[in-house]
């Protein structure tokens, strides 16, 4: 099975670019950390790409669907985007409005889905939590949460699987600390990246039963 991860900063994870063949390419958050368990399954079955860049927003998303999507060919894309729509609202007056977002992210969706006919989705749920880096401005980077019903309303109305993940993010960070979670309020520690793989294999393995 192939895999696309598409996505933001969160996705890219300082990812190496140069290779797709060293375990650098899939940069040190989540993804690595899905990768690890999908590999504990099988060592052969799957071929995984990290397509996180980041800084990107949906239209970044959509302006490489080409060359990052449709040309590999995959047959499961798992999508996390939303946050910087909303960041780089806050901090450079160019984020992308809650109805634009819809309205590329159905435009992704349903341009692969023409492409790719026999391709799977899973669109991951944006998060926040209180960090260094949304403190100051939070009740605006609560936004987040209104573009993350956006992403469950497309995941219902396409029929495609949604992976949740604010309200597990904290419940583990009225644990541990919001902190050691997401290291600024966006990007995730170790340990928020072990949460969202755990998260993501749990949805995996209940899509596996039904194909």
């Amino acid at each position: 099975m192939k895999i696309v991860f598409f996505g933001d900063s969160i996705t890219d994870a300082s990812r190496n670019r140069t290779t797709e063949t060293d375990y650098s390419r899939f940069g040190y958050g989540y993804v690595m950390q899905t990768v690890g368990r999908l590999y504990e399954k099988s060592l052969a079955d799957y071929e995984v790409y990290n397509r996180g860049i980041s800084g990107n927003r949906i239209v970044d998303l959509y302006a490489r669907i080409k060359s990052d999507l449709w040309n590999l060919e995959p047959d499961l894309i798992s999508i996390l985007i939303g946050v910087n729509d909303v960041w780089h609202e806050i901090n450079y007056q160019n984020g992308v409005e809650l109805d634009r977002f819809e309205k590329v992210y159905r435009t992704i969706i349903e341009e692969t889905k023409q492409k790719l006919p026999n391709v799977k989705f899973i669109l991951c749920e944006p998060f926040v939590l209180k960090g260094e880096a949304t403190e100051l401005n939070y009740e605006r980077f609560l936004q987040v949460k209104d573009y993350a019903k956006v992403v469950k309303k497309l995941a219902n109305e396409y029929g495609l699987y949604f992976l949740p993940l604010q309200e597990e993010l904290d419940k583990v960070a009225q644990e541990v600390g919001e902190s050691l979670v997401l290291k600024d309020g966006v990007h995730p520690t170790v340990q928020g990246a072990v949460v969202i793989a755990k998260q993501w294999m749990k949805l995996f393995n209940q899509i596996e039963k039904e194909i």
